[in-house]
């Protein structure tokens, strides 16, 4: 009887073998219409997916290439191409930009299912506020432009007022766009959107770029101006080129609001390179966002939550090294911003580093040597959010890497055994081997799984397994036994990791401190690698120029953006 029960060709019988993993090999899905249309689906999507990303990757290409060639040109052939026509054609970039921008909040944002899903990895609460902050300071930067720029009036081009003015405009519809919709994953107009967003990163690139080469040309005319001031004062002049330029025939006439515009333009023009670079981090995500369909189990159920509890040693060292930072940043403001700034205050600032660089180097090595210990299980879920953070702090980090090996060259070819060489020679050594630390320390720590605390656990257990209790009808004794031995399992592991969380807790913080003041000290214009001249008088004026104002502003953005992946480490440890 069983024979010709198992023999019987009942409905019930093959939906049981189709399920039994033993009988799946004998079915061949590829002859199932159903299952041919679906992957054909499945491929097309694929491939329209990368044709549009390939498509909007090449406009952005062409785009950042001709305002690069534009830029370059303003550069090397003033005449031909002069700086007002780099702002007429970025100033048509950003209207493109700011039609497209108003186009996704008016109209592709609010079609049906249009944003069926959020990536809760994006769009970070201090990643949009640095947005915020560098946008407002972006925003006054435009505005002493524009009022230094009516004050001189005669001597200045009405390009001069009309390009700020289009600049605030697209940095508000920017921020704003950026703050609402940076976690979105459209599911609606997908090449639109994609060539919008990748239109709006090559513009911000361009500006970025801008930005650079202007701030150039201001410490270059700053620099000019105090070596004629030198001459005046009967001092020899340094031996560059670039002395002897009539920089003098625009200048500011004697009026306070005149000086208060170009002061506060020439403090808050750092802060414009790091909003072009934070919004480029950010649309690259949304990019990478575009058709994405996220799981419910990549949806975290609960989110980390910035608290300080159990670290303590942490926050008094790196309050510490704020506020001795800060003295030797306003000492350093002082001194080296006169005329002949005194060697002494060189000597202190890369006092402060050399003190400091290697404790923050130690920290970062015995975080890493704990994430080796911990054991904790590496999170490989597809995340774009962190693959972005890992490549700006590889790339970041080449600023300054890169600019502490052209000192290091410079440094051991003039004369090592000078105390002003020999300390800078250990301060471009050490920013090398730092850096180094804390990406390996930070990457990992973004690669591993959050550790959820017992009590949670619990709960989280308790309501997927509420049910099957039920179900099953087991005793509230024989329940309280089962979870007295589970908390007593997960209590003895938790109390072997606590030391360890708690000193990756201290270790984190601290290095979050300890980048904040050495993020604002170069911020705000604390430059010894350029003032202290003995790079510039080997490598040349120009060429020593080019080379700290393209790794300054990365290593500037490489603080920052430490900062935002030192407290997710925080937060998840």
């Amino acid at each position: 009887m069983s024979d010709k029960k198992d023999s019987r060709p009942c409905h019930h019988c093959k939906s049981k073998s189709a399920s039994a993993p033993a009988d799946t090999s004998r079915i061949h899905y590829e002859q199932f219409w159903l299952f041919r249309h679906c992957s054909s689906l499945q491929q097309r999507d694929r491939q329209a997916q990368r044709a549009g990303q390939l498509f909007s990757g090449l406009l952005a290409m062409n785009v950042v290439f001709l305002g690069s060639a534009f830029i370059s040109s303003m550069i090397f052939n003033k005449v031909a191409i002069t700086l007002a026509d780099v702002w007429i054609l970025l100033s048509i970039l950003k209207v493109l930009c700011l039609f497209w921008i108003i186009y996704y909040l008016l109209g592709t944002s609010r079609q049906p299912h249009a944003v069926l899903y959020r990536d809760s990895h994006a769009g970070a609460i201090w990643i949009r506020g640095s947005v915020l902050l560098f946008g407002s300071c972006s925003i006054l930067l435009n505005v002493f432009q524009i009022g230094y720029s009516t004050i001189l009036v005669h001597c200045k081009s009405r390009v001069e007022i009309v390009f700020p003015s289009i600049g605030i405009l697209f940095i508000c519809t920017q921020a704003y766009f950026l703050w609402h919709h940076s976690k979105d994953c459209i599911q609606v107009q997908h090449n639109f959107t994609r060539c919008g967003l990748m239109l709006t990163i090559a513009t911000n690139l361009l500006l970025w770029l801008l930005a650079v080469t202007n701030d150039t040309l201001h410490i270059e005319i700053e620099s000019q101006l105090r070596e004629v001031e030198r001459r005046f004062a009967g001092k020899a002049p340094s031996p560059h080129p670039h002395c002897c330029n009539d920089t003098t025939l625009c200048t500011c006439p004697n009026m306070t609001i005149c000086k208060v515009f170009q002061k506060g333009y020439i403090l808050l023009y750092p802060f414009n390179t790091e909003y072009c670079l934070v919004c480029c981090s950010v649309l690259y995500v949304m990019w990478k966002n575009v058709g994405r369909r996220i799981s419910h189990h990549h949806i975290p159920h609960t989110k980390p939550k910035f608290k300080l509890q159990g670290v303590v040693f942490g926050p008094l060292l790196g309050t510490s090294a704020v506020i001795v930072g800060a003295c030797v940043f306003m000492m350093y403001q002082i001194q080296a911003t006169s005329l002949v700034p005194s060697r002494q205050v060189f000597v202190i600032y890369y006092s402060y580093y050399i003190v400091l660089l290697p404790v923050m180097s130690a920290g970062a090595v015995i975080g890493t040597i704990i994430h080796a210990l911990e054991k904790k299980e590496l999170d490989t879920l597809k995340n774009p959010t962190r693959s972005l953070d890992v490549v700006l702090l590889m790339g970041a980090a080449l600023g300054q890497i890169g600019m502490s090996y052209f000192s290091i060259v410079a440094l051991v070819a003039t004369d090592p055994r000078d105390l002003l060489n020999s300390l800078a020679l250990s301060y471009s050594v050490l920013i090398i081997f730092q850096n180094i630390t804390q990406n390996v320390f930070v990457i990992d720590g973004l690669h591993r799984r959050r550790i959820t605390p017992p009590g949670k656990e619990e709960d989280t257990k308790e309501e997927q397994n509420g049910e099957a209790y039920s179900q099953r009808r087991v005793s509230v004794l024989e329940l309280g036994q089962e979870i007295r031995k589970a908390s007593l399992s997960y209590i003895h592991t938790y109390s072997n990791l606590s030391w360890k969380r708690r000193v990756l807790r201290e270790i984190s913080f601290f290095l979050v401190l300890c980048n904040i003041i050495l993020w604002v000290m170069p911020t705000f214009g604390a430059h010894p690698i350029f003032e202290n001249g003995m790079e510039r008088s080997f490598y040349g004026y120009s060429t020593w120029f080019v080379i700290v104002n393209f790794g300054l502003p990365l290593g500037v953005f490489y603080r920052m953006h430490s900062v935002g992946g030192l407290l997710e480490v925080y937060v998840t440890a």
